[in-house]
Parts: C-alpha cells; sequence; structure tokens
C-alpha cells in the first residue's frame, strides 16, 4: 500500500483550504502561522508538487490542490461521522422520519416536546429511505407499513393509516356536507405517491369524472394544495387534525378508509438506548392516537 501523507500535514493543509489563509488556519487550530505553512509545505514535499499559490493577501489553490482539498475534505468529514457514531452525545436524539410526517404532525408538535424536555438535542432527519440505525447513528424512525421492519427493531404502533378526503372551504363553495359520491367524483383530486383514489372511489361505487387534478409526490404537498383550493386530497386524519380543527381543510365524504400501512416507531432493543432515547420514544408513544397499542 502506498504510504499515507503525514496526518498533521493534511489537517493542516484541510483547515487551510477553507480559509486560505495561513493566519486564520492558526487560529483554529491553535498554532503559529509559521507552523501551519510549514506542515503545508511538509505535505507539498511529500506530494512533490504545490497546492497553493502564495499571494501577498492570501493563499489560492493551485489546480491540483483544489481536487486534492475536496478529497482531504471529505476523507476528515467521513471520519468525523464515523467518531459520532462510536461517541454519541448522551442528550442528542436523532430520529428519522418521512418529510410529510415531519412537516405536518412532528415539528407543530415540538414546542410540546421542547417544555417537557428543554435539555434534549432532538434532531429530525426527514427522507423516505429507511434509514440505518448504526452506520448514521439514528436512535428512533418513524415509518409507515407493516411489520416485520426488521428482526433486531422493536415496533410500536404510533398511528392507524385512516384516510379521509379534505379540500378547502374555498374549493366547495355553497357545497352541502358531506358530499355524495357522485359529486366527489367530479371535484379535481390532488394525487400523491401513494394513489389511494383509485380504491378509494371504487369503494364508493364511482369513478373519478374530474376533467383536471394535480400529481405530487409527497403527502405533505397534496396537503398543502388542499388547503390552497387546488383539489380533494386523501391523507391521514392525524396529519390534518389542525387544519380541520382551524378551518383551513374540511372533511368532504362521509366516513374514513383504514389501510393496513400503519405509522410505526422504529427503535433498537431497550438496552441499546439511552435516556433520552427512551423519553423521545416514551413521548411519542404517549402523544399517539393508541398509546396502549403494545409491539408491532
Amino acid at each position: 500500500m502506498d504510504p499515507l501523507p503525514p496526518l498533521n500535514a493534511l489537517r493542516a493543509f484541510e483547515v487551510a483550504g477553507r480559509y486560505l489563509n495561513f493566519r486564520l488556519a492558526a487560529q483554529e487550530m491553535g498554532l503559529t502561522q509559521g507552523a501551519v505553512a510549514q506542515q503545508v509545505r511538509l505535505l507539498e514535499a511529500h506530494l512533490g508538487l504545490p497546492l497553493f499559490e502564495r499571494h501577498s493577501k492570501g493563499l489560492a489553490f493551485t489546480s491540483a490542490g483544489r481536487g486534492y482539498h475536496a478529497a482531504v475534505t471529505a476523507s476528515f468529514d467521513g471520519l468525523r461521522s464515523a467518531t459520532r457514531v462510536l461517541r454519541p452525545e448522551p442528550d442528542k436524539v436523532l430520529v428519522s422520519v418521512t418529510p410529510a410526517f415531519a412537516a405536518k404532525w412532528l415539528i407543530p408538535n415540538l414546542p410540546a416536546f421542547a417544555e417537557i424536555h428543554p435539555g434534549i438535542d432532538l434532531r429530525i432527519m426527514a427522507t423516505e429511505k429507511l434509514s440505518s440505525f448504526h452506520s448514521e447513528g439514528i436512535n428512533l424512525a418513524i415509518r409507515q407499513g407493516a411489520p416485520p421492519f426488521g428482526a433486531a427493531l422493536e415496533a410500536v404502533c404510533l398511528f392507524r393509516q385512516e384516510v379521509i378526503a379534505v379540500a378547502s372551504p374555498h374549493l366547495l363553495g355553497a357545497e352541502a356536507l358531506p358530499l355524495s359520491a357522485r359529486a366527489l367524483a367530479k371535484l379535481p383530486k390532488l394525487h400523491d405517491g401513494h394513489d389511494l383514489w383509485p380504491q378509494f372511489l371504487a369503494e364508493l361505487g364511482v369513478k373519478d369524472q374530474s376533467d383536471r387534478g394535480l400529481r405530487l409526490n409527497q403527502v405533505a404537498l397534496a396537503i398543502d394544495a388542499a388547503i390552497s383550493g387546488q383539489g380533494v386530497a386523501l391523507v391521514p386524519r392525524f396529519l390534518v387534525a389542525r387544519d380541520l380543527a382551524a378551518g383551513t381543510l374540511l372533511q368532504v365524504s362521509a366516513g374514513a378508509w383504514e389501510g393496513d400501512k400503519r405509522f410505526y416507531l422504529l427503535a433498537e432493543p431497550h438496552k441499546k438506548r439511552s435516556k433520552a432515547t427512551e423519553q423521545v420514544r416514551q413521548w411519542l408513544v404517549d402523544m399517539s392516537d393508541q398509546p396502549d397499542s403494545g409491539h408491532g
């Protein structure tokens, strides 16, 4: 294997490249300006080519130095990330959730959480993919689906998939609620990635008769489009509870359709959870619509 360059020299180069200034790099590293410059010269000698052009007002990358700095920075970032996983901060809890759950339920409820647990550093990763608890340092995850999610994960059902049709009062005008199946079929539909409208309308015994609609890839976007009066959306009731209470959205058809893809809280076994993680987990269970659901 080719020998690695001196790590102290790489570190000096990485910091100096961020500032393009030896003096500012020295301040961050707690060294003298001359010591940082010497480390960079050592690295350039090891590589056999210049990485910086020295000017009276600072530094500029050479073409080789610019590309090398990007690679060195990525390597140091990877080391920092790996170290964070091995040495988790006891009061930091990273929760991986879907974008819709984050925007429409978790973020609006965060003030209540902060009031109960002001010392917990709660961090949110909004993504559709199921993140890795180990490699990405995830402490908890919330996903829509059906068990099993993995033999090593504890799964607790938080919310049922109770789907309702909602629309803005501005779209409905003077229409009397609940709408008949025929009236609902004529309204513009807002489709998201779950594509529930065909099944929903089929159970009502009608087909879509609207001449316009909108397709979006996120439930949160469909909710926002419904609020702005662009059509009727099919969404889980708990995600629009605040909008229903405020009157910005109305349930337009009677009843609800319950699917089999519920929202689950995923966690590692109890013995692997920190005190802060356990507190966040319990808060989520307490806030759910079925706190006594047990393990799924």
